[in-house]
């Protein structure tokens, strides 16, 4: 008889793979991840621009306000130059102001003294507007024209106590009346004296009241031209 074949024994299943243990997941979950490489190259720091540097490096001392004597030295060569010498021999001028100048490189004056002076020419009714340097000892930039500066402190000073003494301008003050404010004037009308000559209007009143009359001064011969009400101004 033939023999039956024998059954192939069956394998024994693989064992499954051991679990983690939960220590083990814990830290690999707290593991830091990696940093995302940067999407584009880093950002460069701007460089200060020329203005930075030049306001960086510039002297301090140039800003300061003038010194009497500098005042002085830069009038004086404002007087001796040749353009304005009338002006200096005639003598009917006054100083209006005088102020620091600073300028920027790359101006080839950037870093010198320098000092903007104002002058108001009564002789000629001109206005002469100068650049000084100081540390040179010359006019460096001069602008003469008819324009008219503000009055300086002097002119309101001078044109207050001539028309506090103008007889006019008595008669119609009432009780308390003061001098309040002296105003640069210029005449809109060429009939008017002030549309060519420096004047001031001088405003009177009580103070913290209304104004009461307005006198207008003629500042080249120190007069009062007109007395007007200020309702009427």
């Amino acid at each position: 008889m033939a023999k039956k074949p024998a059954k192939a024994k069956a394998r024994p299943a693989a064992k499954p793979a051991p679990k983690a243990s939960r220590s083990a997941a814990t830290a690999a979950k707290g593991a830091p991840k990696k940093a995302a490489a940067p999407a584009g190259p880093a950002k460069r720091a701007k460089a200060p621009t020329s203005l930075a540097i030049d306001v960086i490096a510039s002297d301090p001392g140039l800003f300061a306000p003038l010194t009497p004597g500098e005042v002085a030295d830069a009038v004086r060569t404002l007087t001796e130059d040749r353009r304005v010498m009338g002006m200096a021999k005639v003598g009917r001028y006054r100083v209006i102001a005088t102020e620091p100048l600073v300028v920027k490189p790359p101006h080839w004056m950037a870093g010198h003294r320098l000092a903007r002076v104002v002058v108001y020419d009564y002789a000629a009714d001109r206005s002469v507007d100068a650049c000084v340097d100081l540390d040179a000892g010359v006019v460096a930039h001069l602008d003469v024209t008819r324009a008219q500066p503000m009055l300086s402190r002097e002119e309101e000073s001078v044109a207050m106590s001539v028309a506090v003494v103008d007889e006019r301008v008595r008669e119609k003050l009432s009780l308390g009346d003061e001098p309040l404010v002296a105003m640069h004037y210029w005449g809109k009308d060429p009939s008017d004296l002030a549309y060519e000559r420096r004047s001031a209007a001088v405003v009177f009143g009580r103070p913290g009241g209304h104004p009461s009359i307005v006198a207008v001064v003629d500042l080249l011969d120190n007069t009062v031209t007109a007395v007007v009400p200020a309702s009427q101004w």
